[in-house]
């Protein structure tokens, strides 16, 4: 178990941190997401590698969720106003960090959405199933949180160009 735990701990606090930003809450969902990972291993179907991580991933993802829910800390945004699409930003030029960070600003629900469609490969059908949220409030949360990313990076390139 402790193999297991210190070979997905890293990555499983990365994909936790996608979604909740606080860390306190971050290693309470850590923790009981191992204790169900380490409880259901009898019932796991081995297919690979990366079987194996998208299991333990989609666990800690639902749990993630889950707490967001409960907490009622996830909200939709809908008064901000429409952010321009123009040309995106090139992202090679900006320290992974800084956008992990960008992304963790965004608000709660621009975030989780977002999340899900780009690193989850989630529909926005999945998504509003998920959230318990429209279709289209889905498709509207994801393209002004990329929005926004794309206003941040922009400013981001702003100030570092100097």
């Amino acid at each position: 178990m402790r193999s297991f735990y210190d070979r997905y701990a890293g990555y499983l606090t990365a994909v936790c941190s996608r979604y909740v930003v606080d860390r306190a809450d971050v290693k309470d969902i850590l923790q009981e997401a191992f204790v169900k990972i380490f409880q259901s291993l009898d019932r796991f179907e081995y297919r690979g590698e990366g079987s194996v991580r998208a299991w333990v991933s989609r666990i800690v993802v639902n749990d993630s969720l889950k707490s967001l829910k409960t907490s009622s800390r996830i909200s939709f945004v809908d008064d901000l106003p429409d952010i321009p699409e123009d040309d995106e930003p090139s992202l090679p030029q900006i320290p992974p960090a800084v956008i992990q960070e960008m992304i963790k600003a965004l608000p709660d629900g621009y975030r989780t959405v977002f999340n899900l469609f780009v690193f989850e490969k989630k529909s926005h059908r999945e998504i509003a199933s998920m959230l318990g949220i429209k279709e289209d409030s889905s498709a509207s949360q994801f393209f002004r949180a990329r929005a926004l990313l794309a206003k941040n990076i922009k400013n981001y390139l702003k100030e570092h160009d100097k």
